[in-house]
Order: structure tokens, then sequence, then C-alpha cells
């Protein structure tokens, strides 16, 4: 076994198992890992480190966390411990002696067809379900970033679902399908119907305007500016107004589209406005460098914004875009207002039901709505959260 010597000063040989450190010496053997404290690792730890580090943080811990077990608590029990589950009609859902009335299930279970299709016709909704399988496979074929031919994904999501979509939904008669006026429609159906189409048109159209900003031709950046500034500066509830009511007075009355279309070019030029404040902010983030070097390599301005430009603010913009894309899809509850049954919508007709005519039926239905738009708005942060881990793997330090 080797041995550790002094070479100025005359010492014994110490056996390398027993080397330790000598004045100016350095150990000679490393020290092996010490587990940590309990204190320091773990749930325990994460809490001391965290939330009672100090006197201010153990204060703010303490009411904030008795505030989330109280609320916690009261969701609990309304929508669980006291809830009815079972019943026919408003005499289930009352309150009973002792107990306090919770949610009205039942209420929910009976409506429910009312609130994904609306009043589309009894003897037409396969109709709709056929177009909930066939949008969900071409969602998850397209947002699944392992797919196989992707581009073929997008070609069937973009294209051909929507031909599919309209003649389903519609009516198509060369083909058997009777027309099913829009009017009819409502639920879930028109929620998803308004803000798929909201947030496909939302970004080509939000990039267009967001170069068009940026353009160096004043007519075009003038155009651009004034229309993202007037869409931005008033709230959506009056561009709806203008699409249903004043948009009649400037086209001919044949050429005056359904209250459904109007809702639609309303709700996508309103979040094409925000989306092209997003994209600019992406295209501003972009070092000059990189235009530079693709003019260098001699592309031109499309080809450069394609390949080198676009993609990379776009990359950086992921949390703005979905921000919009939820906001968008949350804002479509607004068609109420111009006389559309959105999901929200029928919920407030099911609840002023007499039938369920309850203390809670009203509470019950907003609470149904916003377990369904939570759980859609959660699914589009988590899947936005993960694409831009992936593609930020190579920006990881």
């Amino acid at each position: 076994m080797s041995a550790i010597t002094d070479p100025g000063i005359p010492t014994p040989e110490i056996p390398l198992s027993e080397a330790r450190s000598f004045e100016g010496y350095v150990s000679a053997m490393p020290i092996e890992p010490q587990t940590p404290p309990i204190a320091a690792r773990g749930a325990i730890g994460w809490v001391r480190a965290n939330l009672v580090n100090s006197v201010g943080n153990a204060v703010l811990t303490v009411v904030f966390g008795a505030l989330s077990l109280y609320v916690i608590w009261g969701f609990l029990k309304f929508a669980l411990i006291d809830a009815t589950w079972t019943g026919s009609n408003r005499d289930a859902c009352l309150a009973k002696p002792g107990q306090a009335a919770g949610a009205c299930w039942p209420m929910i279970h009976e409506r429910l067809a009312y609130f994904v299709y609306g009043s589309y016709p009894l003897d037409q909704r396969w109709r709709v379900d056929i177009v909930f399988v066939l949008g969900a496979i071409g969602l998850v074929w397209a947002l699944w970033l392992n797919a196989p031919r992707r581009d073929l994904a997008a070609l069937y999501f973009f294209v051909l679902f929507p031909i599919a979509a309209f003649c389903l939904l519609c009516g198509f008669a060369p083909i058997g399908l009777p027309v099913v006026d829009t009017d009819l429609w409502g639920g879930i159906l028109v929620t998803l119907v308004i803000s798929s189409a909201g947030i496909v048109a939302a970004l080509p159209l939000g990039i267009v305007l967001a170069l068009g900003r940026r353009s160096k031709l004043p007519i075009i950046s003038l155009a651009s500016t004034v229309f993202i500034e007037v869409a931005r500066g008033v709230p959506l509830i009056t561009v709806l107004f203008v699409a249903k009511v004043m948009l009649g007075y400037f086209i001919p009355e044949w050429l005056d589209p359904a209250l459904m279309v109007k809702a639609l070019i309303a709700v996508a030029l309103f979040s094409a406005a925000y989306m092209a404040e997003v994209v600019r902010g992406g295209l501003q983030a972009i070092p000059k460098g990189q235009q530079e070097g693709a003019s260098s390599l001699g592309l031109g301005y499309w080809q450069s914004m394609r390949l080198i430009i676009l993609p990379q603010a776009l990359r950086l913009t992921i949390p703005g875009i979905v921000n919009t894309f939820i906001g968008g899809f949350k804002d479509t509850s607004l068609v109420l207002i111009i006389g559309m049954f959105d999901f929200l919508g029928t919920i407030n007709i099911a609840t002023a039901d007499a039938k369920w005519a309850t203390p809670v039926s009203a509470s019950t239905g907003y609470l149904f709505a916003a377990i369904f738009y939570w759980i859609c708005c959660f699914g589009m942060s988590r899947y936005s959260r993960a694409v831009e881990m992936r593609l930020n793997v190579a920006h990881k330090r």
C-alpha cells in the first residue's frame, strides 16, 4: 500500500487508509458524502427553506394556509359531502333538516345533453358526435410531438376537418344531410366552434399584423397599427354588438351572414389584435444580427422570416400565445350578450327551469361550468409548458 510522506519534515510513513490533513497540506483522502440532516431534506427541509425561513414568511404561511383550508373545505362540503346525487326534481335538492343544501348534481345529469348540444335536433345529434370524434383525432395527432407524419396531421386538422365539420354541422343536401340552422346550436358545441375558429385564425392573422406594423411601408404600418390599437381599445362586447347590429348597414342584405358567422369573425379579429402584439414582442427580442446573417446568406425578407426569424420569435412567445388562446377561449362566453346560447347560456336557462329551481341550482351550474373551463384551460397551459421545455433544451444551463 502506498504511503504519504512529508518531503521537508521527517515523518513516519502513514498508510493511505489512515491519511489525514497536516498543517499546510490538503487531505489526501476525499471525504465521503454525508447524508444531510433530516430537517434539511425532503418535505420538512423544503418547508423550512421556503415557507418558514423567516417570521414574516411563517405568518403568511399560517394565514394563507388557514384561508386555503377554509376554501377547500367549503368547496368539498358543497360539491361532495352535502351534495345531492339522485333525484328527479327540485325536491331532492332542497335543504334537509340539520343539513345544508349542497350541489344538485341530478340537474346536471338530466340537462347534460342540452349543455352539450343546445337545441340541435335530437335525431341529428349523431353528426355533432362525429365532429367531436374527428376533432379529437386531429387534435391529438397534431399536438402529439412524436406523432408520425405531422405534416399530414396539419393538413387534416386545418383543411379537411373544417370542411367535414361544416358539412356535418350545417348540413349538405347532396349527401342527404338536412340543413340545421345555426340558431339551434348551443352549449359546448357553440363554445368549441367559436373558440376553435378564433384560435386557429388568430395566430396567422396576428403574425401578418405584427409584420405589417413593423413594415417600412408607411401605409401598411399605419393600417396595421390603427387596426391593432382600435381592436385593443374597445371591449369584446362592443365588437360583438357592432358585428351583430351595425354590420348589416354596410353590406347588401343578401350578403348579411348568420349570427354565428358574425361572432366567429368578431372573435377572430379581436384575438388577432392581441396576438399581433405578442408576436411583435417576440420579433423585437430577436437580435438584429439574425436578419443580417440571413441576408448575408442570400435569403430574402420572406425566406429569412419563415426560416430564421419567426421560428425563434414564436418559440420565445409561447407563454404569451397560449395566454391569448386561453383568454379567447373564456371570452366566448360573452356571445350570450348577443343572443347566442353557448355553454354558459345553456346553464343559465337550465337553472331557471321551474323543475330544478332551488337556491343551489345556479351555484351548481356555475360550478360545473368552472370545472369545464378549468380543465380545458389547464390542459392548454400544461401542453404549452411541455412544448416550451422541449424547445428550450438547447438553452438550459
